[in-house]
């Protein structure tokens, strides 16, 4: 049998170290945009929050034409939390290209992504990206990736890895640093000679491993996956094998990728990726399946989730106000639909207006109420919260590696902060240019609420990369967030009267006419204790007036809490309200008679 004229592979890489960018080029080089049409820059970062926040989100398929070779390239997430994407993706394809920063290394993200590909034994390309920065250090960073691959138990043949250095932006492609390349030409030669070609038989039955859904308009959902022997044709009767057994049915309309768009087709071979609509109730992990001789492959397996949260309608005041889906069963659905296609989501019923939501970290939870929000849903959302497992009849914990780069003066406040929350730092090194990379191994509750922090601490100069690596016995108690919380204790609009007088008492998070109700979280209070705070206050008119004596109160500008920001800070007795317009802090009971008071350090209540 000759050899199949694809080539599929993934391009992984830390957060934003150049995948994305280096597939543009690959685009514009393969002639799939023209010289004169106007596309935007990062084509690839299609949904919008990942063009907000800079990272991938979701993998997404994309392929070029180069030496009459369709070349198929899967854009995978680089940061864990959304490593059920990753898993997937990787199921998909016959080599990886690891992209790594010339400057800062590979990075957590990378060794994550990087783990799973060595041990599914696929080939690795390394390119060295952003050659360009004044930064650069390609040689000691090549040394780094070296190291990275023994560290991971690479085979001899996986660390034989040609190697690259690239700049993106530009479009280049270095076989040794300082050649004449000018084109990405080197790297996509490399693609066609030194990956494998797709095994399989077009001959053979069908087996297709359904790795990924999506919807259209028109055609309705969407089956996604590769073809690992036969062929997919519309129209003809084929079998879905789930877990319960196997079901008849058609392929109505058959996909398969040029460039960044899905063009119809009759027929899919073996090797290519393939949509198909028509297959009903298909979920990730099925296989399509031939049904004179079925033969289903080994469903997809994702690690297990470490964090939690509980998702609830929004009962505050100001419910219903601002979204179009605000009860329980609208979100319920809609988390239900999530799971559907977010294997790395799973979903349990803690009462008939709760919902537990477990995921990856907090940034994955973070970014599917963010997409809530968006999609017009209300609803409130407790603290993070880590998920144990019992090992050996000993209660044992989430434990994550954390790597962090910070100027060398930060070194002795970010020690400490982290060992007050069990951190144990494994390694230290310095670059030679002012800044120093710690690496700890911190339990994951020690890690909630410590990001922003640590920016705070750092001066907005550090950077923090974290890993999932494992479980230990549980590690004691760990100091949850040692200030208070300033409550409103009664509706109405803040006055820039009372705001002013709050001031000195910590930080605030609303400004002056933001209305407010009993119960509403407005500030940071700089006690342990919670203070109850009359925040609609005015100040008391007199007949008697001097010159000057109602000069403009000054207020600093409040700490805006963002939804990133807010699920980091609250407490355990608290919750964050999100709506598609405001995100408020507010105590899970609301009427400060009916809470349980905080110890109290020496706050007092203001209220009256």
């Amino acid at each position: 049998m000759s050899e199949l004229p694809f080539r599929n592979i993934a391009i992984i890489a830390h957060v934003d170290h150049g995948k994305t960018t280096l597939v543009d080029a690959m685009l514009w080089q393969s002639g799939i945009f023209r010289a004169n049409e106007r596309v935007q820059e990062r084509v690839m970062d299609s949904n919008e929050l990942e063009r907000e926040r800079g990272i991938t989100i979701l993998a997404k398929n994309t392929s070029v034409h180069y030496r009459g070779v369709k070349i198929n390239i899967v854009d995978t997430p680089g940061h864990a939390d959304f490593g059920g994407e990753v898993e997937r993706t990787l199921q998909m394809v016959d080599g990886v290209l690891l992209l790594v920063d010339a400057a800062e290394g590979p990075l957590p993200q990378t060794r994550f992504v990087l783990e799973k590909a060595l041990r599914l034994g696929l080939p690795p390309i390394v390119a060295i990206n952003k050659i360009d920065r004044d930064d650069a250090r390609p040689a000691e960073v090549l040394d780094e990736i070296y190291d990275l691959f023994i560290d991971l138990n690479a085979s001899d043949e996986q660390l034989d890895f040609p190697v690259f250095y690239t700049d993106a932006r530009k479009g280049i492609a270095h076989r040794e640093l300082g050649d004449d390349s000018s084109d990405l030409r080197p790297l996509l030669d490399e693609i066609i000679d030194g990956l494998p070609a797709p095994a399989g038989d077009p001959d053979a039955p069908l087996q297709i491993l359904v790795t990924n859904l999506d919807a259209n308009d028109y055609v309705g959902k969407l089956a996604i996956g590769r073809v690992f022997n036969g062929r997919l044709q519309a129209g003809k009767p084929i079998g879905v094998a789930r877990e319960d057994g196997i079901s008849t049915v058609k392929a109505a309309v058959v996909y398969t990728y040029e460039g960044l768009k899905r063009v119809e087709t009759g027929e899919v071979m073996c090797g290519d990726i393939v949509a198909a609509a028509g297959l009903g109730d298909v979920t990730i992990g099925d296989t399509l399946v031939d049904l004179d001789h079925p033969m289903p492959m080994k469903r997809i397996t994702v690690d297990e989730p470490t964090i939690s949260m509980v998702f609830s309608a929004n009962t505050s005041p100001f419910g219903g106000r601002e979204g179009s889906y605000v009860t329980a069963r609208q979100i319920w659905e809609r988390l239900v639909k999530e799971a559907h296609h977010n294997v790395s989501i799973r979903i349990e019923k803690e009462s008939n207006d709760a919902f537990k939501v477990m995921g990856r970290g907090e940034l994955q939870l973070a970014i599917l109420i963010e997409t809530l929000r968006r999609e017009g849903f209300e609803l409130s959302v407790s603290q993070p919260t880590i998920l144990t497992r019992q090992i050996d009849g000993r209660l044992h914990e989430p434990v994550e590696i954390v790597v962090i780069d910070c100027p060398e003066e930060y070194t002795g406040v970010v020690t400490q902060k982290l060992g007050t929350r069990g951190g144990r730092m494994q390694k230290m090194s310095n670059n030679g240019h002012g800044r120093v990379r710690l690496e700890f191994r911190v339990p994951s509750r020690g890690l909630i609420g410590f990001r922003s922090e640590f920016l705070t601490d750092t001066r907005g100069t550090g950077i923090i990369n974290t890993l999932f690596d494992g479980y230990e016995p549980w590690q004691g108690e760990i100091p949850g967030r040692s200030t208070g919380a300033m409550v409103a204790d009664r509706p109405g609009r803040a006055t820039p009267y009372a705001l002013f007088h709050l001031q000195p008492r910590g930080t605030l998070f609303i400004g002056p006419n933001t209305e407010v109700y009993e119960g509403m979280i407005i500030g940071q209070y700089s006690r342990e204790n919670d203070l109850v705070v009359n925040v609609t206050r005015e100040k008391k008119l007199t007949n008697m007036r001097a010159a000057g004596s109602d000069e403009a109160l000054r207020l600093a500008p409040p700490r805006r809490m963002f939804l990133d920001r807010a699920l980091e800070w609250i407490d355990a007795d608290e919750l964050v309200e999100v709506t598609p317009s405001q995100i408020r802090l507010r105590k899970r009971i609301l009427k400060s008679n009916q809470r349980p008071r905080k110890r109290d350090t020496g706050g007092t209540d203001i209220s009256g």
